[in-house]
């Protein structure tokens, strides 16, 4: 007797047969059977084609039912019979908890039925993209239409002027949907990306009070997230991703028209265009959003041929790469090489430079746009096809991959079973077939990719190293030991025989030893040209042994030798920034990815202003989903990293004065604080809901950090640990908005442990930042999170001076811009407070004498070294002098408090005649001089201990300045 699983592979019929017993426990239903077009034999290939499909005929096998009596699989999904079909689930819904509900089954029903056709090859790519895409846009549409209604029952109807007849009228939201939704090519188990607007600005009319339009949409915005992506006990319906909006994570969950359009005009980036290449209006007011999306067109399509674009194209190339460096993603059929990415990439390219002219290139749909680059001639026939052919393989295989689990992944799986799967869908007999498709389409698409987004070093030719016969000879131990130490010599290597030694002991050592033939091979090309390169810099024997710190890291990764071989420039940078630093050597090694940045030497020596930081972490961050909390600490790590690099090679070449030094540290270390304190809260948010307001309104957050000490003082070093404190403004004895709601109290103590955990846990990369929580109010025994009353309330009643002295060199850093202004409020007041002054002069000198002692150089040892930071006539007198000053002075002259940092601190000292001017530039030198020498020595690895002699003016000065203000 044949079995249902008779004709599938022997891997998957023995799967299926396993599972049959459990899914058909009394045989197939006769409503499954009967059902047209059905057999068994479909039911053996959907059960070994997809585990989804498995689990919810065996799990709910009565929504299976009313699916398919609602509509039977083999008819196509429609967007008006989605629209039909979502109208019988509404007709129950009364409550906006129903709503949830009754979307979460409407996409148990229609994710069955998308899956079902594709993975069966019911439907081809273009219904399956189109068919998931349309439920997309009805569940927006029909969940905001829904919670607008009840908005404007709760809150008022919003008015404003409108976008086309200038006059007042009600106003709607507009949904802009990005990438893969705009395009209608939206994957089978996809997240959104969206975009809110409204078009002006106004009040509402008819609620309980007035209230402005934008914090209209932005609560109307905040319960259609939640409609969406939340997880309740039925599940969610797509997890949505706000964050190509303006600012980012940062920026105000919904914008005026005005508000969009001139954000986009004045700080629009390249990548930005490319997102706005796809953009649609899938809901809201369609009238009014073509209205909005015709004024951000000329933002997207230049009026000319924009040739300016290739030089972005080329940093997004470069960008790709580094990614799949980074993140070991050659297995991922987006973004690895040859991956659905760079087909996207190309289109898009053609779309921004030539699409302000070719009209016809203004379109979202990939394939029409391939299309028209064949018919205008910008691309061969041959290369559309292939291009053609490989998307439609690779998107084809996304949707297998994604339909075997309902899970968002472009990564292939490890093992037979899925991979059988995966082949099956795919119509092949075995993975192997499959996979050669797959290898001969990707590697197309590669070819085309770097024809048509060519580099400089793409173009360069390869030729002979230019290397010397002699290193290759050393190093291949050609050479008798003798000889090879004279070559050395001859060389300039100061101590040739520490060096041959170190080399003896990498090439017989057992890593090299025990290398692939590739590998080895990799090694033996590069070791010659960096022994050559090291010739270039006056300590090559030092060096040596730094830049081998990083090759004995890289010997199972040849990768990055073979990036070395391959960009000469970036060896030369390597070399000579270990030669200047066994700090980078280490930080290098650590770190052998950071091996990117020595691609451009002109951004490695210019460092991004605080700006561009801010939008090379969203770029980079845009594709990690804020509950991949391990993956979104690994890119913040390395995101640190790549740019203290910067900094620091900067510094050694003179292009960074230190005031510059301690700033960009200092930007680092905030535009990265105010990433995690958005991913923070967004992972909170998903499983409590928002924290409420008095007014029943949800918090955007109500949460600031405070940066104290050399954060707050814009003074960081390279190895600086952050003083934070963190605050809110929210009613602690009020709960969240979610399922699983909890007090406001205890959210913001959770966002802040889980702020100190993404800061300073140690992973594979290192700790982010090392985090001293000790200024809080009360120290260590004090609450973590502490409302801005009860920070006030302390400061005023309990704090003891030394916590004055660190509040003058405190700032808010990152967090709610309404919290952060209410810290800065606080601050000045208590800093401008009446005092005391003998009492006060008396209890600095008293701490400072405290910290000299702990702190400073051992009486036994005072004349031999010198602490620059903590002995008498350095660093910290200069502080304590100026904290000094400023709690004496504040209350005659408030605007001292305007400053958080010791130089702008001391110039308007003198500006307000508290410090003559003579005297505060002297300072001000002094205190440049110090801390220079202390970043210098950082960079070499050695501590703030120098000669006891040394800098025997500047602490002369400074303790008789210390006599002159403390009188002792």
């Amino acid at each position: 007797m044949s079995e249902p699983w008779d004709s599938l592979p022997a891997i998957l019929a023995e799967d299926v047969s396993s599972c049959w017993p459990s899914v058909f426990p009394d045989g197939v239903p006769e409503w499954l059977s009967g059902s047209a077009d059905m057999t068994d034999a479909d039911l053996a290939e959907a059960l070994a084609r997809s585990l989804f499909l498995r689990q919810t005929l065996e799990r709910h096998p009565d929504y299976v039912r009313q699916a398919l009596a609602a509509r039977p699989l083999t008819e196509p999904t429609t967007e008006a019979w989605l629209s039909e079909r979502w109208a019988w689930y509404l007709e129950a819904v009364d409550t906006e908890l129903a709503l949830h509900a009754a979307l979460r089954r409407f996409r148990r029903e229609i994710q069955f039925r998308i899956i079902w056709r594709d993975v069966m090859n019911w439907a081809n790519l273009q219904e399956t993209m189109q068919a998931t895409s349309a439920f997309a846009d009805t569940c927006i549409d029909g969940a905001l239409d829904w919670l607008y209604s009840k908005a404007c029952e709760e809150f008022g109807v919003p008015w404003g002027k409108d976008p086309s007849t200038r006059e007042d009228a009600p106003q709607r939201m507009v949904v802009l949907g990005m990438g893969k939704l705009g395009g209608r090519e939206l994957n089978v188990s996809s997240d959104i990306d969206l975009i809110f607007a409204f078009p002006a600005k106004g009040e509402t009319r008819g609620g309980r009070r007035a209230l402005d339009n934008q914090q209209f949409f932005i609560r109307l915005g905040q319960r259609l997230i939640q409609a969406l992506d939340q997880i309740t006990a039925d599940g969610f319906v797509f997890r949505v991703d706000m964050r190509l909006r303006p600012y980012g994570q940062s920026g105000a969950l919904a914008l005026s028209f005005a508000a969009l359009e001139t954000y986009y005009q004045d700080q629009g980036r390249d990548w930005e265009r490319y997102a706005m290449v796809k953009a649609r209006v899938v809901a809201g007011d369609q009238r009014a959003g073509s209205v909005l999306m015709e004024s951000l067109r000329p933002f997207v399509y230049r009026k000319y041929i924009d040739f300016s674009a290739f030089e972005s194209l080329r940093n997004m190339k470069a960008m790709i790469s580094r990614e799949v460096r980074r993140k070991g993603l050659e297995n991922n059929i987006k973004l690895g090489s040859g991956g659905i990415r760079e087909i996207e990439f190309v289109v898009q390219a053609f779309q921004l430079i030539r699409g302000g002219r070719d009209r016809e290139l203004q379109q979202r749909e990939l394939l029409n746009i391939l299309k028209e680059l064949e018919e205008l001639e910008l691309l061969p026939s041959p290369v559309v096809k292939e291009l053609r052919e490989a998307y439609v393989f690779l998107r084809d295989l996304e949707h297998a991959l994604q339909g075997m689990e309902d899970k968002q992944t472009q990564t292939l799986p490890d093992d037979a079973l899925s991979l059988a799967r995966a082949a099956r869908v795919m119509e092949f007999e075995d993975w192997s077939a499959c996979e050669m498709a797959l290898t001969d389409h990707r590697e197309r698409v590669a070819k085309h990719f770097a024809n048509i987004i060519a580099t400089d070093d793409d173009d360069q030719q390869e030729g002979d190293s230019g290397v010397d016969d002699g290193w290759f000879e050393l190093w291949l131990s050609e050479m008798e030991e003798p000889a090879a130490i004279e070559w050395l010599a001859e060389q300039g290597f100061e101590d040739p025989d520490a060096s041959f030694k170190v080399l003896a002991s990498l090439r017989e050592g057992r890593t090299v030893q025990t290398m692939q033939t590739q590998g080895r091979k990799r090694l033996n090309q590069f070791l010659p040209l960096l022994l050559s390169a090291l010739t270039e810099v006056s300590n090559p024997s030092e060096t040596l042994d730094r830049v081998l710190q990083l090759v004995e890291a890289i010997l199972r990764r040849t990768a990055y030798m073979v990036l070395l071989v391959e960009n000469p420039g970036a060896l030369t940078q390597l070399v000579r920034l270990c030669s200047e630093s066994p700090w980078i050597a280490r930080l290098l090694a650590e770190t052998p990815l950071l091996l990117d940045e020595l691609l451009n030497a002109e951004s490695l020596y210019s460092p991004p202003a605080k700006e561009e930081l801010q939008d090379d972490l969203r770029q980079q961050m845009l594709r990690i989903p804020y509950e991949d909390l391990e993956e979104q600490m690994e890119s913040l790590r390395h995101f640190k990293k790549a740019h203290i690099l910067r900094v620091a090679a900067s510094e050694l070449k003179g292009t960074l004065p230190l005031m510059k030094v301690s700033d960009y540290l200092t930007w680092i270390a905030e535009v990265v604080l105010d990433h995690v304190v958005d991913v923070a809260f967004s992972n909170l948010v998903s499983r409590h809901g928002y924290p409420r307001r008095a007014d029943g309104s949800a918090c955007d957050t109500d949460f600031a950090i405070i940066g104290y000490g050399k954060l707050g003082g814009i003074e960081l070093g390279y190895t600086s640990d952050l003083d934070l404190v963190f605050v809110h403004q929210a009613d602690p004895q009020l709960a969240t908005d979610g399922d699983k709601p909890i007090d406001n109290a205890v959210f913001y103590t959770r966002l802040g442990q889980r702020i100190v955990h993404i800061l300073s846990t140690q992973t594979p990369s290192g700790q982010l930042y090392e985090v001293d929580m000790r200024l809080r109010p009360s120290g260590n025994s004090g609450l973590l999170v502490s409302t801005l009353q009860a920070f006030e309330k302390y400061q005023q009643n309990d704090a003891w001076t030394w916590e004055h002295q660190a509040l003058a060199r405190a700032r808010g850093v990152a967090g709610c811009p309404d919290t952060l202004a209410g810290f800065e409020k606080i601050r000045h007041n208590i800093l401008c407070a009446s005092r005391d002054k003998t009492k006060l002069r008396q209890d600095v000198a008293e701490m400072r004498e405290k910290m000299r002692s702990n702190l400073g150089t051992p009486e036994a040892r005072r004349g031999e070294v010198f602490h620059i930071k903590h002995d008498a006539g350095g660093i910290v007198d200069i502080e304590f002098m100026v904290q000094y000053l400023m709690l004496a002075c504040s209350e005659e002259h408030p605007e001292l408090t305007q400053w958080s940092d010791n130089i702008r601190q001391l110039e308007e000292l003198g500006r307000a005649g508290v410090l003559e001017v003579a005297d505060t530039e002297k300072l001000r030198a002094a205190f440049i001089t110090l801390r220079s020498t202390i970043h210098r020595r950082a960079l070499q690895n050695l501590n703030s201990q120098v000669d006891g002699d040394a800098f025997p003016e500047e602490r002369d000065y400074i303790q008789s300045m210390w006599k002159k203000v403390m009188g002792g």
